[in-house]
């Protein structure tokens, strides 16, 4: 039913990751075929290609759905129907910024700094110009293809990159002076493709399996067992998304279960033991849909 397009590059494997824990899984013949398959009746075609030509094949009707940045989308221009952020990048699950950088040792200080016919150099010439533009600067932009940071200051006066962590920027002798856009990564969707009933409702079911997969990383589910003596004592150290599940045994004893933070759990499960918890369990958890 679906043509599906997802990005090859620096977010490949943590994409292929999501969609393996969505139960997804992406198979190709080898690491370098572009041209993959999903074992889902809601798939009929999967295909990978640089994030930056994703948004305007998916605009032209090449594929009805796909994975790529907000970055890629505005310096495309695409129309493209947005169907969620999925919170996740390269190393971590936080957002990407397109930034403004200069040499460490340079007198700009904030992009008003910046002289009339400053050099640029970009993978986002686009982004840069309409960013320039806003702030009136006439600006020498000059698309790049690749190792931007390693153009300053002799090549060019100042690069606008993408940076997750900032830490590539730093090693290059670089400061952020302004950040131009934050980017997340979309599932985005053909216009015409996502007016289809049937078909929208297959795009919506598999960013169900999406999001949920991502909304379970770094947690676990927690059961226990705890008698009425101890019980509040219990609930006040057990932490909970919302609320626990709480249900009484024939014994008598609560049984109590709660989705907890990965991170927490080794302080969270002693503490519980020490409240008076018992048959403590902790459990994997794959997914998580609200």
């Amino acid at each position: 039913m679906l043509r599906l397009v997802l990005p090859k590059g620096s977010l490949e494997a943590a994409t292929f990751d999501l969609f393996d824990t969505a139960d997804l899984t992406v198979k190709r013949s080898s690491q370098v075929d572009y041209r993959a398959s999903i074992a889902d009746p809601r798939v009929d075609e999967v295909r990978i290609l640089r994030p930056q030509e994703i948004p305007v094949y998916v605009a032209e009707g090449l594929f009805d759905i796909g994975i790529t940045g907000r970055d890629w989308i505005e310096e495309t221009s695409s129309t493209v129907q947005s169907l969620g952020k999925l919170n996740y990048s390269k190393a971590s699950s936080d957002p990407v910024r397109i930034v403004l950088a200069v040499a460490n040792d340079s007198k700009f200080q904030k992009v008003q700094d910046l002289p009339a016919g400053v050099r640029v150099t970009s993978e986002y010439p686009k982004l840069t110009e309409k960013f320039f533009a806003e702030h009136k600067i006439s600006a020498d932009v000059r698309l790049s293809y690749g190792a931007s940071e390693a153009k300053v200051p002799d090549i060019a006066d100042c690069v606008v990159d993408i940076t997750e962590t900032g830490r590539a920027l730093r090693a290059a002798g670089l400061r952020i002076i302004d950040t131009i856009l934050t980017s997340h990564t979309e599932f985005i969707a053909n216009p015409t493709a996502y007016a289809d009933p049937k078909k929208r409702h297959a795009m919506e079911q598999l960013l169900t399996l999406l999001q949920g997969s991502l909304e379970a990383r770094g947690k676990v589910l927690v059961k226990l067992n705890v008698s009425d003596a101890c019980y509040a004592a219990v609930l006040k150290v057990l932490p909970a998304a919302k609320s626990p599940t709480v249900s009484k045994l024939a014994s008598g004893d609560w049984a109590v279960e709660s989705v907890v933070e990965k991170r927490t759990v080794n302080t969270v499960i002693p503490a519980l033991k020490d409240a008076g918890a018992t048959d403590i369990l902790e459990l994997p958890i794959s997914k998580i849909i609200h």
